[in-house]
């Protein structure tokens, strides 16, 4: 199963790289979600991949660590989550601003507007 997953995670970095370095506005943005979802699959795969119980401990205090879950993953995972789409929101916003204003999506062409 970690193979899949690891087969996976290289696909999407590699999709969102290929995406990245395309000459459209949106195709970066496509790949820089692409990126953070690969970012959010390794870490759940750095975490371990069980069917373990709950992060939880019971109330009495002693529970087995090797049959609970690792909430540090799940915790990393989320901030990653909350940091990729306020970047997404940003990026969108620039991407309609320049749109609105330029009326180019090509990066190329950008540039060639700066002289």
């Amino acid at each position: 199963m970690t193979i899949l997953v690891a087969i996976a995670v290289g696909a999407l970095y590699a999709g969102g790289l290929y995406m990245m370095l395309r000459r459209g506005l949106v195709k970066l943005i496509i790949g820089l979600a692409l990126l953070s979802h690969a970012a959010n699959l390794l870490i759940f795969t750095a975490g371990g991949l069980n069917r373990s119980k709950a992060p939880l401990i019971p109330p009495h205090g002693a529970a087995d660590f090797q049959q609970v879950a690792d909430p540090l993953p799940q915790a990393l995972i989320l901030t990653a989550i909350v940091i990729s789409f306020a970047v997404l929101a940003f990026a969108l916003a620039l991407l309609h601003q320049t749109y609105g204003v330029l009326d180019l999506d090509d990066l190329d062409k950008l540039k060639a507007g700066d002289e």
